[in-house]
């Protein structure tokens, strides 16, 4: 059974700065990520969700759910912000939007083929264990099924010089020890690097100010103003159950 506070939320929950508070900046954002399709490319080579059942994890408010329904047998969203199931349900493509988390899936034992959780609570640290959500992962997928995380590369990249220069391993973990986290636990981490690409360098910006509230950004975009492109590299750590 989910667990809640007093405000009706998961108690493992903590709403993110960025999608949390600016969902229509966020919004923006997703529409930047990897115009050119490569990181789609990879994700469906290392775990294809075709004919599958699949879950978003901390799907926010849906932008990928009709993504993913192109190809899925079904999509299921998982998402512990109330403030954006809304907007997750109102997608097209037929999404199955539930109010949950990591830590706490509303779904029966071997359920669904594959997990995808996209910048959501899988940061590992010394003091961020993650194991609980993974152990909950684990229990709703059927056996063969696959966990893919996609997260940050904090090495390559302007957006990793970018979270070098806001400190972000501070809050999100080291990039080596969440490789080395991951690899403990069985899985292989694969890097494809991408690219933000927006469609005015205001956007561009806006969206790079949301992301490092603290002004670490600000050097960086004051070099570059008329820029609507920066390098991002993603790592995508892949976990197949037996």
């Amino acid at each position: 059974m989910l667990n809640h506070d007093q405000a009706g939320m998961p108690a493992d929950f903590f709403r993110a700065w960025n999608q949390g508070l600016h969902p229509d900046l966020y919004e923006i954002e997703n529409r930047a990520l990897d115009r050119e399709g490569l990181v789609w490319a990879a994700l469906a080579r290392l775990a294809p969700w075709a004919g599958r059942v699949i879950l978003d994890l901390g799907c926010g408010t849906g932008f990928w759910l009709p993504r993913y329904a192109e190809l899925a047998a079904s999509v299921i969203g998982v998402e512990p912000d109330p403030e954006l199931l809304a907007a997750a349900r109102a997608r097209p493509g037929g999404a199955s939007v539930l109010h949950g988390s990591a830590e706490h899936i509303p779904l029966p034992d071997h359920s669904v083929d594959l997990v995808h959780a996209r910048f959501a609570y899988f940061f590992p640290s010394p003091q961020n264990d993650c194991s609980a959500g993974l152990a909950e992962v684990q229990r709703v997928l059927r056996p063969g099924g696959s966990l893919v995380v996609i997260d940050n590369d904090q090495h390559d990249g302007e957006f990793a010089e970018l979270l070098e220069a806001g400190n972000a391993s501070a809050g999100q973990g080291d990039g080596g020890y969440i490789a080395d986290w991951w690899k403990a636990r069985g899985a292989s981490t694969e890097h494809v690097m991408s690219s933000w690409t927006f469609d005015s360098a205001q956007d561009l910006a806006d969206v790079v100010r949301m992301e490092f509230p603290n002004g670490a950004a600000e050097a960086w975009l004051g070099a570059g103003p008329e820029r609507v492109r920066l390098s991002y590299g993603y790592a995508l750590h892949h976990l197949r159950k037996p």
